[in-house]
């Protein structure tokens, strides 16, 4: 994150003897990204975090990917995923490139096990469900509408709570997400012209430190396998920590949208950047206030990039056959824009309740094949005001 916290017991100088009650030390380890040169964190654990009793390979960390590269838009009904696993093992992939995956999941039970991206950041949208992410950092209480950014090497277990139906829209990074830097100045301080700033970010809220010894399994993802490293201590034994690295929440509902007399192009949107990809919020919002605005979106095509829209709840305006946790997905190089009729019925409009998280991408996205089994195989041509579809899904 942008700016210092600190959370429990910590010395009052770094990188000096901080001991136990028992006279032994605490172990003390830095964790940051860019070498030494990014942002970073301090913490302090009860026993060394090396000490690994046994290291394997768990399985291969491969997607299978569809061979067609066409250029065709694309729709997929995500709603009825099958509910079932854990945060990891429930995720649906849909779309990816080597910068960026995009997953579905309905978890229904907690990890019994520790999870950690070595390769890069995860960003976790909370469509439904309530519960616990735990981390060394502590423990942060999720809720519908947050997006959870789990900084790569920080350890994580999700913990819903139970009987509550949970989903999510999984966004993997192959690098680092972070807020864009027009919305900082040059000490990471929010600006005022801002969406978001400081107030709006959850940390941790409780340092739970676990003094207990046994078999602890963590999950490490890298180098394209799951490796399973077991420990004979809780790896969460953290008393303390502080710095610039650590996970957070930020609700949907606290980014503020900006509007303007004609229609705003979708950067003013932009919530987060990604290596290769940005991350934007669509929120309830008062339309375009000029007489003669015409609220939906123009016809656009996106020349360098990918779009991609997972929709989360309220009335689509440009859009007509989109449900509760639809995917859209419009490659580069093609025009595209809002079905019939919905272009001249914005006018006269003045709000929307839309609420969507879209990402852009700017290298290719190539389709899960798993992604097949909710695709919507009209869509393409669903901006045609007539058409006769044929046995092999093209239209006259």
């Amino acid at each position: 994150m942008t700016y210092y916290y600190k959370l429990g017991a910590i010395p009052h100088k770094r990188h000096v003897q901080y001991r136990q009650s028992d006279g032994s030390l605490y172990h003390e380890e830095v964790m940051g990204i860019h070498g030494f040169a990014g942002i970073q964190s301090i913490l302090y654990h009860l026993r060394p975090p090396t000490q690994v009793r046994s290291v394997e390979v768990l399985r291969p960390d491969t997607i299978a990917y569809e061979e067609d590269v066409s250029l065709q838009m694309r729709h997929f009904f995500t709603a009825n995923v099958p509910a079932g696993g854990d945060a990891i093992s429930a995720r649906v992939p849909m779309l990816g490139n080597s910068d960026v995956v995009l997953y579905v999941a309905r978890p229904t039970k907690a990890m019994d096990y520790w999870y950690k991206h070595a390769a890069g950041d995860d960003c976790l949208f909370i469509h439904d469900g309530t519960g616990v992410l735990e981390t060394q950092f502590g423990n942060l209480r999720y809720r519908p509408g947050d997006y959870l950014v789990i900084p790569t090497g920080v350890m994580w277990r999700f913990i819903p709570d139970e009987g509550v139906e949970q989903r999510m829209f999984v966004t993997e990074a192959y690098g680092h997400i972070v807020p864009p830097k027009r919305y900082l100045n040059n000490y990471g301080q929010f600006l005022e012209h801002s969406p978001y700033c400081e107030r709006d970010i959850r940390p941790p809220d409780a340092q739970v430190t676990h003094d207990e010894l046994g078999e602890f399994e963590v999950h490490v993802k890298a180098r394209g396998v799951i490796t399973r490293f077991v420990y004979g201590h809780h790896p969460l034994d953290v008393v303390g920590w502080d710095g610039h690295l650590w996970p957070f929440a930020f609700n949907i509902e606290d980014f503020e949208p900006i509007t303007g007399r004609i229609h705003q192009p979708p950067p003013v949107h932009q919530t987060f950047d990604g290596p290769g990809f940005v991350v934007c919020s669509f929120v309830p919002r008062l339309f375009d206030y000029h007489p003669l605005a015409i609220p939906a979106p123009y016809n656009h095509s996106n020349v360098d990039s990918d779009e991609v829209l997972y929709y989360v709840e309220g009335d689509f305006m440009s859009r007509k056959g989109i449900e509760r946790a639809s995917i859209t997905a419009h490659p580069n190089g093609i025009p595209h824009g809002p079905h019939p009729g919905t272009y001249e019925g914005s006018i006269g409009k003045e709000r929307t309740e839309e609420l969507a998280v879209m990402v852009d991408t700017f290298r290719p996205l190539k389709v899960a094949k798993v992604a097949h089994r909710y695709e919507d195989q009209n869509y393409a041509y669903s901006w045609l005001s007539e058409k006769v579809v044929r046995g092999n899904g093209s239209a006259d």
